[in-house]
């Protein structure tokens, strides 16, 4: 059983914890709505991005002398997976989601039959993914992060993808991150970049809720040729996505650190409360096991 120094100093650990807790809420509240703000202004970019690219696929009728990023290699053997996730925990789960999602896609795609590669964004990606897939990380990329997202980290990531591709490294690079939804909860995305993924025109109609008629009625000519726009667009558009999904994991960092040290304040204060009332209870019973000792000598006497 402790005795009262042990308690007093075991509160004031408890008190001092709180406080950083209480601090670190502070600076990750302040930081994600910036954070959210920026996700939430890229989205349009990148999803018309998206839809405009799968318009102009659509026009092209056949795949012939489009660029290689649309076509990739006749084949998906090899399978590169872009694991994105913070430098620093204390954010609850929201790492061991991606992580949790990512073992679970290379297992599958080994029971397949496919070789997997993994290039990791961010240190935690990296740490819960080398105990059982060392073997297989490329490389990971630390400090995009740190203070900001910039798109010329995501553009040179983007770039670095399109070399390996051309390299002949992969036939199909996967983009696997937290995608923010609120301060309290991230949704696991999967999203195909190379090659880009070609939709029907009507899943990009259901899409935006449009009807397919006013697609079909509309005519539209192209200068330079629909090869050349896409030869100049798909890259842009590997650099547009990978900075989505660094602003969408950057927000998502930040809301899941504040819940989790909203979280850990607010059960640091119960631990105080509960070990409080140990102390005084213990003091209180010292107390009275002194007076018993006193009047027993008393008596004694």
């Amino acid at each position: 059983m402790p005795n009262l120094k042990d308690l007093r100093l075991r509160i004031t650990s408890v008190k001092s914890t709180q406080k950083i807790t209480a601090a670190m809420k502070m600076v990750a509240a302040s930081k994600l709505r910036r954070a959210q703000e920026q996700a939430e202004a890229a989205r349009p970019y990148a999803e018309h991005m998206e839809r405009m690219l799968g318009s102009l696929v659509a026009s092209m009728g056949d795949a012939a002398g489009a660029p290689p990023l649309l076509t990739g290699t006749n084949g998906d053997h090899n399978q590169l997976l872009v694991v994105v996730t913070s430098d620093r925990g204390l954010c609850g789960g929201f790492n061991a989601q991606v992580v949790r999602g990512a073992r679970a896609r290379i297992n599958r795609l080994r029971l397949d039959g496919k070789e997997v590669k993994i290039l990791c964004l961010g240190r935690k990606g990296r740490d819960g993914l080398k105990r059982d897939f060392a073997g297989i990380i490329v490389d990971t990329v630390e400090g995009l992060t740190r203070r900001q997202v910039y798109f010329e980290d995501a553009n040179d990531i983007a770039e670095r993808l399109a070399k390996m591709f051309a390299d002949g490294d992969f036939d199909v690079c996967t983009l696997i991150y937290n995608r923010f939804k609120s301060a309290i909860s991230q949704e696991f995305t999967v999203q195909q970049l190379i090659p880009f993924p070609v939709m029907k025109t009507e899943e990009w109609d259901n899409e935006v809720g449009q009807k397919r008629e006013n697609r079909l009625a509309a005519i539209y000519e192209f200068e330079p040729d629909e090869e050349t726009i896409l030869a100049d667009l798909l890259p842009r558009n590997l650099g547009v996505q990978m900075y989505r999904a660094m602003l969408e994991s950057y927000a998502g960092e930040h809301g899941a650190r504040m819940a989790a040290m909203d979280s850990a304040t607010r059960n640091a204060g119960e631990v105080i409360d509960r070990l409080e009332l140990h102390y005084n209870r213990t003091r209180q019973a010292a107390i009275t096991t002194e007076m018993i000792e006193i009047v027993s000598g008393a008596e004694a006497i």
